[in-house]
């Protein structure tokens, strides 16, 4: 096994809107759609539909959602044998709201994804062990997460930790035994109560995380492309430039890309090109796993980057 991951799932309720309604307003929106997410599905998602080998462990709710969830991932290659139901539970489920721009607005129900606890890491760990590595991210329990990461560092794993959604309770020790902290700038403001409204902000918000002891801090910037902070090193990976039609689901796309380039050869500034180009090829489509291409999918669309230079 490539890649695990523990983490998240929910179904998208996707509302595409022209404007937010005001308290007591009812408007019309333009669309809707349900779809599969979660972050920690989403990341599991996009490193397989590239060819990763990846098994995911999470928990779905005994309802309606949870057989779908399940088949969606066995579909996309994720393998599923620690995705368990929880009786008398929902599944995770997260209301999304895009606008014009194609900017979201996100509300997440965890509902089963609160069920996934440390003794599930255990019950996991002979699958585990056969693992590079191991992406986790914060909409499940802050103990599984640290559960997951002593586990990773006694078996001599790899993680990456997408604080996300960011946590003031997230105890910064746990991330600096990360390989890879991988937050956005908004991440990145709540976690040090730090501006980030300008690239120097953003460099001084991150050293003061790097000062506590993290490894290596990637920091996605949207349309601005993603920065990784290393020792007194800085690079600067700009973005590639498409037509967004929706941006929901770009910084999973973008971990999951990540995460399976490093697997493959271990160089860092390439895997985070990579997962650049990946990232922006999903923000042309609706949705957020759906608008994952497959690896074929990329490769052409890499073809066509490198045709328009």
């Amino acid at each position: 096994m490539d890649i695990a991951v523990i983490g998240s799932n929910m179904v998208d309720l996707i509302t595409y809107i022209d404007e937010m309604p005001q308290v007591g307003e009812t408007l019309e929106a333009p669309g809707f759609e349900i779809g599969c997410g979660g972050k920690g599905a989403n990341q599991a998602v996009a490193a397989a539909r590239l060819g990763a080998n990846v098994m995911m462990v999470t928990r779905v709710g005994d309802d309606l959602f949870a057989e779908n969830t399940i088949r969606n991932l066995q579909q996309a290659g994720v393998d599923t044998q620690h995705v368990k139901a929880v009786a008398g539970t929902s599944s995770g489920v997260a209301p999304i709201f895009v606008d014009k721009s194609s900017q979201n607005r996100i509300l997440i129900i965890k509902g089963a994804n609160n069920h996934l606890l440390p003794a599930d890491v255990e019950a996991a760990a002979d699958t585990l062990k056969n693992c590079q590595l191991i992406i986790l991210q914060l909409e499940i329990p802050l103990e599984t997460v640290y559960a997951a990461i002593d586990f990773a560092r006694q078996n001599n794993i790899k993680v990456i930790l997408n604080p996300a959604p960011a946590s003031k309770a997230l105890d910064i020790g746990y991330a600096c035994q990360c390989e890879f902290f991988m937050p956005n700038e908004t991440e990145l403001a709540i976690l040090t109560g730090m501006p980030v409204d300008s690239l120097d902000n953003i460099y001084r918000a991150g050293r003061s995380l790097l000062d506590k002891g993290l490894h290596n801090l990637i920091i996605t910037l949207g349309h601005r492309g993603s920065l990784w902070m290393h020792g007194e090193e800085i690079h600067h990976v700009p973005p590639v430039s498409v037509h967004a039609i929706d941006t929901s689901g770009a910084g999973d796309a973008f971990i999951g890309c990540f995460a399976h380039e490093y697997v493959r050869h271990g160089n860092i500034l390439k895997a985070m090109e990579m997962a650049s180009a990946f990232a922006a090829y999903s923000v042309t489509g609706k949705g957020t796993q759906r608008s994952y291409p497959d690896a074929s999918q990329f490769i052409d669309f890499l073809k066509t980057l490198h045709q328009g230079k």
